[in-house]
């Protein structure tokens, strides 16, 4: 039977993969943009498949309204993909308060205002699958990402409750944890002036970049249908076959740290005194 998508942040990027690959199959998606001339050209390859929204997730009225429609137009929600979304770079010293708290806006309230708009809907229905856009810069930091890194960890640990809260209605959670992909989303730069200090952060990042064998989005497409159609699917999973190394590095390091420091762990949990 197919499916009915709700995907946000799809003029672009992985949005747009996903999109056009539950469409090429029979899938029906609600596709928001905040332009909806962004998305004319999948009205025109798909017809009464796809409705497309005009929608920015930092309102929370529109993305009410967006949802409803989507339910009334289709009769149903299955599978809801919270894609939208940015990536700021700078030093945590060069950040701005309100460089910050746009980008927790779009990347962790944009979500949450689309997970608690849906929810309704799928206890009502008893199913569905929620799937969170995350990153490998979710459960691993790195320098000049502080921002970005935050506002996807913030994400995981929203979507991790999440999945626990609502497994008795029998509603998926998905946190999917991409890596390098040549998507085109936008990525701003902290509007302050650079900091001469970072310099040298700056020149290591940009040479690792270069280094990157970047995905293909649409392969990623593809693999979202196979998440979408598992019976049992991860809570977590990597996007790219860049991640699972780095990761595991990256654990055992934070095992062995805690390890390390065992002792005063252990006395920090000393009695109180009487």
């Amino acid at each position: 039977m197919s499916k009915v998508w709700f995907v946000t942040g799809s003029s672009r990027g992985f949005g747009r993969s996903f999109v056009e690959a539950a469409l090429s199959r029979g899938d029906r998606v609600a596709a928001t943009a905040r332009n909806l001339r962004s998305l004319d050209d999948l009205v025109t390859a798909y017809g009464d498949l796809v409705l497309t929204l005009e929608m920015d997730v930092k309102d929370t009225a529109a993305v009410r309204e967006s949802v409803t429609r989507a339910k009334e137009h289709f009769g149903r929600l299955d599978v809801i993909v919270n894609n939208a979304g940015y990536a700021l770079f700078g030093a945590v010293e060069e950040l701005t308060e309100q460089d910050v708290r746009g980008l927790l806006e779009t990347n962790l309230f944009g979500p949450l205002r689309v997970v608690q708009a849906v929810l309704p809907h799928l206890r009502e229905q008893g199913s569905g699958h929620i799937i969170q856009i995350s990153s490998t810069a979710g459960v691993a930091a790195f320098p000049l990402g502080g921002g970005y890194c935050a506002s996807k960890w913030a994400l995981e640990g929203l979507s991790e409750s999440l999945a626990q809260e609502v497994a008795g209605f029998d509603i998926k959670v998905t946190i999917v944890e991409p890596g390098s992909y040549a998507t085109g989303a936008p990525t701003i730069a902290v509007k302050s002036s650079p900091n001469p200090h970072y310099q040298a952060a700056r020149q290591a990042q940009a040479a690792y970049g270069k280094a990157l064998d970047f995905g293909d989005p649409a392969a990623a497409g593809q693999a979202m249908l196979k998440v979408a159609d598992h019976p049992d699917p991860p809570l977590r999973v990597f996007f790219g076959k860049q991640n699972l190394p780095m990761i595991q590095q990256v654990y055992a390091d934070r095992l062995k740290n805690w390890a390390d420091w065992l002792d005063l762990s252990a006395q920090a949990h000393a009695a109180p005194s009487a």
